[in-house]
């Protein structure tokens, strides 16, 4: 499966892209981070659905100094458009 999530609140100047490369590669899974202008970080991953979800309940509270206020997240079908997690 493929997973888009656009995370909003406080997470950009608190390492959340960082954070989320760490735990993405934990999970083995691949795709990337990115901030956005808007203020919120965007996050595109691809794997197994029960593995994807543990990315997403991550999201809801990113690194210590994060403030998560939203997720929104948008499932596909799986891509394999990606050979590893990235910071972009």
């Amino acid at each position: 499966m493929q997973l888009r999530m656009v995370v909003s609140g406080r997470v950009q100047g608190v390492g959340f892209r960082y954070a989320a490369l760490d735990e993405a590669q934990g999970l083995g899974l691949k795709g990337w981070v990115r901030n956005l202008p808007s203020g919120e970080v965007e996050i595109v991953a691809e794997g197994r659905e029960d593995v994807l979800k543990m990315l997403v309940a991550w999201a809801h509270s990113g690194p210590r100094a994060s403030r998560v206020s939203t997720v929104h997240e948008e499932w596909s079908q799986f891509s394999g458009q990606f050979a590893e997690f990235r910071i972009r």
